[in-house]
């Protein structure tokens, strides 16, 4: 197998053997996305890799404990990886073993296409998908028409966090008109106490059902008089071919929801 070296998202030195015939994916988005371009260059992924729905790879853990250790030993010609969904020390146990390891760092939705394209271009070897051209084309700016809101964007309760600065959910939201009231905190996901939250004058909160699963009974009690809106957490989360049909979806569903917590 002949290698060469092609850096990262982070600008670290990749070797990478041609062609990638074993990938071990510990990112949901980024085993949907190669899973959806290369059927079948998927062979390990972890618990919480749920799409597409019928991939049937071996399992080996979560996004922050994958067991490096029975990855190192499947021989992946390739794993990827997340900087944020990620923990550096199993990515360096992953290299120390001689595994070689893409990082990946997505923060908005330019990043997310330009690194979707090196994933599967650069690190994978393969011939840029269709679906990527689709998703860029769906998140086309468009000039006028967009209601703005000011929100507050709970990830998690007990104790209540937040989105905070520099975020790629906050700039999804972001190009739908959608505010978020701490995208110029310190940090990207502040732990705020929930009067906090509530005095914050947002006119609405959008909740997503994961990572914390909100549901209407599980979330919009807790900001009486506000604008609740349930949202898809892949569609406002991932970044993949879920990118294709976000926009429309997460519009609907901010819209809907917002109206009918208006008529109650």
């Amino acid at each position: 197998m002949r290698t060469h070296v092609e850096a990262d998202d982070l600008g670290e030195d990749v070797r990478l053997g041609r062609p990638i015939q074993r990938v071990v994916s510990i990112v949901p988005s980024l085993t949907e996305a190669v899973a959806a371009t290369a059927p079948g260059l998927i062979v390990g992924a972890t618990a919480w890799c749920t799409h597409p729905p019928d991939l049937d790879v071996e399992r080996i853990g979560g996004t922050k404990n994958p067991d490096t250790a029975r990855i190192a030993a499947m021989q992946p010609d390739l794993v990827i990886a997340n900087e944020e969904e990620n923990r550096a020390a199993d990515l360096d146990a992953l290299r120390t073993a001689g595994v070689p390891v893409w990082v990946t760092r997505v923060r908005t939705l330019d990043e997310a296409f330009a690194s979707l394209h090196r994933l599967l271009t650069s690190a994978c070897g393969l011939e840029r998908p269709e679906w990527l051209d689709q998703a860029q084309a769906a998140w086309t700016p468009v000039e006028g028409g967009l209601e703005q809101r000011r929100a507050i964007v709970p990830i998690w309760r007990r104790p209540w966090m937040v989105l905070g600065s520099d975020t790629f959910a906050g700039d999804v939201l972001a190009r739908l008109g959608v505010a978020n009231v701490y995208a110029d905190h310190a940090e990207r996901y502040p732990a705020i106490p929930l009067p906090e939250l509530q005095a914050a004058r947002a006119d609405l909160v959008v909740l997503p059902d994961e990572p914390y699963a909100f549901s209407a009974e599980d979330g919009p009690e807790a900001f009486p008089g506000v604008r609740a809106a349930l949202v898809s957490g892949r569609q406002l989360t991932w970044y993949g071919p879920s990118l294709v049909q976000a926009r429309e979806v997460l519009a609907r569903q901010l819209a809907g929801e917002a109206r009918r917590s208006t008529a109650r």
